[in-house]
């Protein structure tokens, strides 16, 4: 049985929806005096964070990964949810005085999301030292968390010879040129969005293809236009699986995120690879929240249009 690491945030995320577009309320030239309100009659609290997300649809995968977070002391309700779903809870540390992560997400019917963030506990998560794990760690991904932690984790990581995606989401802004060139040449895979992708490329002054060369696969997702993976000089576009209601996005990309883990772990190529990422995030956006989707392993096989080894 393979071990896996997920490095990143446990969060509470508060998710509302706007009932038209954020174009039609955000005027481009005036944007340097911003001053809006969204009226969003429907509010839910749900269960997220990179890791808690990740952890959560590696679960419908029959798979229990390991996670490594820093927590606050409203963290109660998710250790019974996490332990709910037989999710490991070893490496997940609470830290006196604080509070969880909190994300504040706003979708409109464009599926655009405007988002502001607290931090909390995570921005403690270099507390935490891979090194201290018994476990052989046989893939690891350091998605968005505290500064300094992705930048300990990825060192020890290496350190350990533990292969390593990289995963930088909205943490993105955080580093600067020199700090992504050590993540890029540590790293054995990278995951981005589109949006990411470019912001990536401005920053490091790379090409995509440069890029490329740098990881065994690059993935660059595209919300309903599917995603692209390049391996080897290869590029392998994914289709996304098409959804008649899209309700939510909220957690699509770590729902993609669980599936590349699963097809990296279990050594399928990057078609199948990527299909069953697909799949994942097309399971997800039918739901409202990051965690509030099932499916049964014949519904994943049914969609995968393969079996799950």
């Amino acid at each position: 049985m393979s071990n896996i690491l997920i490095c990143g945030s446990m969060a509470y995320d508060s998710i509302m929806v706007f009932e038209d577009y954020f174009k039609n309320h955000i005027l481009p030239d005036q944007i340097h005096k911003l001053s809006v309100a969204f009226y969003v009659p429907e509010l839910k609290r749900n269960f997220g964070g990179t890791a808690g997300n990740i952890a959560y649809n590696l679960s419908l995968l029959n798979t229990s990964p390991l996670i490594m977070a820093t927590v606050g002391e409203d963290f109660q309700p998710y250790i019974e949810r996490l332990s709910k779903y037989e999710i490991n809870q070893d490496y997940i540390k609470k830290i006196p005085d604080t509070l969880t992560a909190q994300a504040y997400i706003t979708t409109d019917l464009d599926d655009n999301q405007i988002t502001a963030f607290h931090p909390g506990a995570m921005i403690q998560s270099h507390q935490n030292n891979i090194t201290s794990i018994t476990e052989k760690i046989d893939l690891a991904i350091i998605a968005p968390d505290g500064k300094d932690g992705m930048i300990q984790h990825a060192n020890e990581c290496v350190e350990k010879n533990i292969p390593f995606l990289f995963d930088p989401g909205q943490g993105l802004p955080m580093f600067n040129k020199s700090e992504l060139m050590v993540f890029i040449k540590q790293a054995s895979y990278i995951a981005l969005n589109d949006y990411e992708l470019q912001l990536i490329l401005d920053k490091t002054n790379l090409t995509l293809s440069e890029l490329a060369t740098y990881v065994d696969a690059l993935i660059i997702t595209k919300g309903s236009h599917g995603s692209v993976i390049y391996s080897k000089g290869e590029e392998i576009t994914i289709n996304a699986i098409p959804i008649k209601e899209p309700v939510d996005p909220t957690g699509c990309g770590d729902a993609y995120r669980a599936g590349l883990i699963y097809g990296i772990i279990r050594k399928y190529d990057w078609a199948k690879t990527g299909r069953l990422a697909s799949v994942m995030g097309s399971i997800k956006i039918k739901f409202q929240g990051a965690q509030n989707h099932k499916a049964s392993i014949p519904e994943i096989e049914k969609l995968f249009g393969d079996t799950l080894l």
